[in-house]
């Protein structure tokens, strides 16, 4: 088929029977509920650009497997070129979305299992690679929607998986039969799985002989039997749901969106697996995707602080506090912080190499770098956003209030009216669209927003320390000393 657009994704979303619950109740018609609605909106945007003639060299790329036009988001890297137009992308959609467009984690789980399944099967003849291989070009011929899915709820993080007290805190293999095996467990913080048609599913960490049934990779749709969502909550997700909610959403269209993903004994086929019990492999492949992800980071975050920039900028003129030399060097700082991350993006996607396999590897040092500069930049972009907008930001009346026709005082003045007097600033600008840009910066900096923009940034991909770890792996201390020996002159 051709590739899908917003409007027809959006529909292929509605014949899926996914099981989604929210407040303690299921959600039938959870494509149109107003608090999930916004982060499918912002996916279909991933569909609807491929579509542009302005942006198609970005968004869709020849597919290796089958020749034909794919959208990028489903493709297997294979160059380093194609790995620089990923995070270009990246940042393209955050500036059209201002969120998390929830479809970066299957494509950088797509090109991690690819190349470890090239590898598993080279050391013990199996065959998953031909099966993986065979799967995304499934994806590819359907303009599929998939969840790359990692993170488990881990339990006592100081034990392995194995030796936890409830088995099923890591997803595992809990019986293989000649047909397939059935998996229980559950996958946390799944960015965009309700919206997603499927879920490549892989190990958390690298494992020992001891938790071998934990070492497991497959493929499943949405709607098989025993799989379900609970969707988790945001900050001020509520607001979604009041009447002719607009301007106290602060981005009204668009949206993030993370579940708790459940399978209760549920049956995968053969043809899904890519991984079953070769527990050695577990790490290969958590350290790829791992470091596939981060350097997205180095995009989707980039683009989203475009829009930060941007809108603390118009915060500043409608304030009247533009010219103030502290409000230029504020923004300057901010500039300089959000293209310090792209740079990394940029950069370790340049640096990438071929993997076996044939596709693309970024370079883990500078991948884990961008992502440690990711756990810290963002947050100080909001910082300074929050200081040039004030606390109005955070204290100003409803649309409600600022709509209202009921006449308070002795004047006989309306709230709306009294909202619109006192809270004016400078001359030609409107009180709605002063208010209008200062609720964007409350959903971004402290709303639901803020959980793509802000902790996402801190523990996607990853928390700080685990890219430490791996900077520390790659950083090649000893080569280093080397060359201080050479210029130093020591001889030992």
């Amino acid at each position: 088929m051709a590739l899908m657009n917003g409007a027809q994704y959006i529909e292929s979303l509605r014949k899926l029977n996914t099981k989604v619950y929210l407040f303690g109740e299921e959600v039938k018609d959870w494509v149109d509920h107003p608090m999930i609605r916004p982060s499918i909106e912002c996916l279909a945007m991933t569909y609807e650009l491929a579509h542009d003639p302005q942006y198609s060299d970005l968004m869709t790329a020849t597919s290796n497997l089958t020749g034909k036009t794919v959208n990028r988001f489903a493709h297997l890297h294979q160059s380093t070129g194609d790995l620089v137009k990923k995070v270009k992308m990246q940042r393209l959609l955050g500036q059209k979305t201002a969120s998390c467009f929830q479809r970066c984690v299957g494509m950088d789980a797509f090109n991690a299992v690819y190349s470890t399944t090239f590898e598993i099967d080279k050391k013990y003849g199996t065959e998953y690679h031909e099966r993986f291989k065979k799967y995304v070009e499934y994806v590819q011929e359907n303009d599929l929607t998939v969840d790359g899915a990692m993170t488990d709820p881990k339990g006592d993080r100081g034990l392995a998986p194995s030796q936890q007290a409830d088995p099923d805190l890591f997803l595992r293999i809990v019986e293989k039969r000649e047909d397939g095996i059935i998996v229980t467990g559950a996958k946390v913080h799944q960015t965009g799985s309700i919206n997603s048609h499927e879920h490549l599913i892989m190990p958390t960490i690298a494992m020992t002989e001891a938790d071998k049934d934990y070492a497991v990779s497959f493929a499943i749709q949405s709607d098989v039997p025993g799989l379900f969502m609970i969707y988790g909550r945001q900050s001020c997700d509520t607001r979604k749901m009041e009447e002719n909610a607009d301007v106290d959403l602060g981005n009204k269209k668009f949206g993030g969106q993370e579940a708790l993903v459940v399978f209760d004994n549920v049956f995968i086929p053969n043809d899904r697996i890519f991984l079953c019990q070769e527990y050695d492999f577990a790490g290969m492949l958590v350290e790829r995707f791992a470091g596939y992800h981060r350097q997205s980071y180095g995009g989707c975050k980039v683009g989203v602080g475009d829009v930060i920039i941007g809108a603390a900028a118009l915060a500043a003129d409608y304030n009247g506090a533009q010219k103030a030399s502290h409000i230029k060097d504020k923004l300057i700082e901010m500039t300089h912080l959000n293209e310090t991350l792209y740079c990394c993006g940029i950069a370790c996607s340049a640096e990438g190499y071929p993997t076996q396999a044939g596709n693309y590897q970024i370079d883990l040092l500078l991948a884990n770098v961008c992502k440690q500069n990711v756990t810290r930049f963002p947050y100080e972009i909001v910082r300074l956003a929050e200081d040039i907008a004030g606390g109005l930001m955070v204290t100003m009346p409803s649309q409600k209030d600022f709509k209202s026709d009921l006449e308070v005082g002795q004047s006989g003045k309306t709230i709306g009216e009294w909202c619109n007097k006192f809270f004016a600033a400078a001359p030609g600008v409107s009180t709605e669209n002063r208010m209008r840009i200062l609720r964007f910066l409350e959903n971004i900096c402290l709303g639901s927003s803020a959980v793509g923009y802000r902790t996402e940034s801190l523990h996607g991909a990853g928390s700080p320390q685990a890219q430490r770890i791996m900077i520390a792996r790659q950083g090649n201390i000893n080569q280093k000393k080397e060359l201080a020996k050479v210029i130093a002159g020591i001889k030992e």
